[in-house]
């Protein structure tokens, strides 16, 4: 059986989305060693709009090739983005998908971009979508 994919370039990377205000990502959760920021093309499905590639610096491990977003700045960016645009679907569920390659992104910032099918033609699904669980440490009593 083969698994169904969005993009037409083999999956690439792993992806984490922070959805923890107090908890940034300064060393990697899998490996513990220090993140670097990175900016990627990441492609976004919105419900009620579509697919919508949009430019982000994440933090990014290369050890692990893991993207980790925030996601109260993702949304944050998408407010912007979109109040202009189509205020109507702020709030909506969302879904990151993969990443764009960066010069084909990269033409829709110089005027007409690239067609959607183009985009989806160098899209890389993720090869794995990790979560994230956080432990506030401190005391505790026994149970």
């Amino acid at each position: 059986m083969t698994e169904k994919r969005l993009g037409k370039l083999p999956p690439r990377y792993s992806f984490i989305l922070n959805p923890y205000t107090d908890a940034r990502l300064s060393k990697c959760p899998q490996c513990n060693a220090l993140t670097k920021q990175k900016k990627f093309a990441i492609l976004i499905h919105i419900d009620k709009w579509g697919l919508a590639p949009l430019g982000k610096t994440c933090r990014w491990c290369s050890r692990c090739e893991l993207i980790m977003v925030h996601q109260d700045e993702l949304e944050n960016v998408l407010t912007q983005h979109f109040s202009s645009v189509a205020p109507e679907i702020i709030g909506n569920k969302y879904l990151v998908m993969g990443t764009v390659d960066m010069k084909v992104w990269r033409k829709g910032l110089k005027g007409p971009g690239p067609t959607m099918q183009d985009v989806l033609d160098h899209t890389a699904d993720f090869k794995k979508y990790c979560s994230l669980e956080v432990d506030p440490g401190g005391w505790r009593f026994d149970s």
